[in-house]
């Protein structure tokens, strides 16, 4: 009797809070007016360093919440508690509380220096375990949620089977669809239990490209049978986790829309006859960044607004609500986009403020920050999850482990594809190079990029000469607006030569792991699969023999 009183007193108090949510979503819709339920589909992007509230930068956000109304912003870059800040400031502006997103793809420190630096997908995926991707998750969640945010737009559900995809890459969970789909689903919950919304992404897949949806819309020339075996396979899986949101991709996609002008995010097609109504997904679709060419390539700022809306967008990411907000309300005044169908939008999006308190608080605590942002659990965590990714790929000539020896003569040579646009502007290398010369005090380093000229890289060939043993770690990442993921020919050239000095010779690869497509001949080959001082640390250690390698390649090197 005791039990049934219990689940009576549960299932009240639920039906309660839902009509509490219920009442709070319809009294805040109906209290709207129609600039203001355009601004709601409005996320648009901040930089997150310290703005005085009287400088020109803070002026334009004051205006985009004020004037435009706003519902969202996507924060990024900046000192972590410099950022909660204005996040907070700018949920004092708001009249209806701002959903506040980030790409928190390798947790909060991939986008703010000091919080926890996570792996990327494919790291995360050579681990081949799920209990690392739901910390990976909750940790994001956790960090993210200390600064102010509710929604991250992670994970990567593309399945990355084109191994000269330039933006998606080492992003993905790797290349097998069912594995992928068994991290994302084990991230989602990682990420529920740390208390933040997740959103899936990019719909319906942007793994088989080669080309960058930043720069110009990329081909899927894939027809239904084979989206169903493979692009939407980790998508499926997400939607059954209960994912709060699915980001669209600028992608043409022929086979099922025959628009060629239309990418995905402007489909009725994939968004509404395929992800609403036979995916039956529920919840928020966000469009990929709308400053992307890969979608604004055929039409204007306003007219991709309003076919994105029209297509079955709820948020416009990235917005500019100069051309945005005034092309979105004349078409619900036309009758172009229906009242109805702009209510709805908003309602989804009132219900994510809901569920994240925002009907009730909307400030983060900034005295709690240093607490839970970077923690040494966290830091903790993160090597452990790089230690068990690195893998090693090839040993011919059983040169790995490398024993550290105080004599030993190490050339290590430091390969940069390109030398622009890091994340944080921080050049990787140096944390591979020290932890080297730590264990190999007789250690020479030299780099070289895209700058170099044919006299230094000659340089380092004559080097190669005096050397006991040969490391070179190569680092080739996504970069917006990049176009390759493949290393210049002259970098490849020097490499291949100093394969032939007779001595040992390891290649250690930090993002990309396909270099190996360009050097088959390679004798030793490691992958960490990201670039970070984390993933730096972990491969030095893998070579000298201090951590056992256990990752497996999720995709085909």
């Amino acid at each position: 009797m005791r039990r049934i009183t219990i689940v009576i007193l549960i299932a009240l108090t639920l039906s309660m809070h839902a009509d509490e949510r219920e009442r709070w979503i319809e009294k805040t819709l109906r209290s709207m007016t129609l600039d203001e339920k355009v601004g709601q589909v409005l996320f648009i992007s901040a930089i997150g360093g310290f703005k005085s509230q009287q400088s020109d930068a803070f002026e334009k956000i004051r205006r985009n919440i004020v004037e435009f109304h706003a519902g969202g912003y996507n924060v990024a870059l900046g000192d972590p508690a410099a950022a909660a800040v204005l996040i907070n400031s700018m949920q004092r502006l708001a009249r209806v509380p701002l959903l506040i997103s980030g790409d928190l793809e390798g947790g909060a420190g991939y986008v703010f220096p000091g919080a926890t630096r996570l792996p990327l997908g494919m790291a995360l995926g050579a681990t081949n375990d799920e209990a690392l991707a739901y910390e990976a998750g909750r940790i994001a969640a956790k960090e993210g949620r200390a600064l102010g945010f509710h929604i991250n737009y992670y994970p990567v559900a593309d399945v990355n089977n084109n191994p000269l995809n330039p933006i998606i890459n080492i992003r993905s969970f790797g290349e097998d669809p069912v594995r992928v789909a068994a991290m994302v689903r084990a991230y989602i919950r990682g990420c529920h239990d740390g208390g933040m919304l997740c959103t899936a992404k990019h719909f319906p897949g942007h793994g088989d490209t080669a080309t960058d949806s930043h720069s110009t819309m990329p081909v899927v020339a894939a027809d239904r049978k084979r989206l169903d075996a493979l692009e939407l396979v980790p998508f499926r899986a997400a939607i059954d986790e209960n994912v709060d949101a699915i980001m669209t991709a600028h992608i043409a996609l022929p086979e099922i829309e025959p628009d060629t002008r239309l990418p995905a995010t402007l489909s009725p097609k994939v968004l509404t006859a395929l992800l609403r109504d036979e995916l039956h997904f529920r919840g928020l679709v966000f469009t990929d960044a709308l400053d992307m060419q890969g979608v604004l390539g055929t039409f204007g700022e306003g007219e991709v607004a309003v076919r994105a809306l029209e297509a079955g967008v709820d948020v416009l990411l990235f917005a500019n609500a100069e051309t945005m907000h005034p092309a979105v309300k004349a078409a619900v005044e036309s009758g172009r986009i229906p009242t109805t169908r702009l209510d709805q939008s908003v309602r989804r999006i009132l219900d994510a403020k809901w569920r994240m308190g925002l009907a009730k608080s909307r400030l983060t605590d900034i005295a709690c920050i240093d607490t839970v942002v970077g923690s040494r659990e966290h830091r903790e965590k993160a090597q452990e999850m790089m230690n068990r990714a690195v893998t090693l790929v090839r040993n011919t000539n059983n040169a790995v482990p490398l024993r550290p020896s105080p004599d030993l003569r190490v050339l290590h040579v430091n390969v940069l594809d390109n030398t622009t646009r890091w994340i944080n502007n921080l050049t990787p290398g140096p944390a591979f190079a020290a932890e080297i010369k730590k264990r190999f005090p007789n250690t020479t380093s030299m780099q070289i990029d895209e700058r170099s000229s044919p006299l230094e890289i000659d340089a380092v060939r004559k080097t190669a000469d005096l050397a006991d043993a040969i490391i070179v770690g190569t680092f080739v990442l996504t970069r917006w607006a990049k176009g390759t993921i493949e290393l210049p020919q002259q970098q490849l050239q020097l490499l291949r030569d100093l394969m032939k000095v007779k001595k040992p010779f390891i290649l250690a690869t930090f993002g990309s792991p396909y270099v190996l497509r360009s050097l088959p001949s390679t004798p030793n080959y490691l992958a960490a699969y990201d670039s970070h001082d984390a993933a730096q640390i972990a491969m030095a250690r893998a070579i000298i023999g201090e951590i056992e390698i256990r990752g497996v390649s999720p995709v085909t090197p």
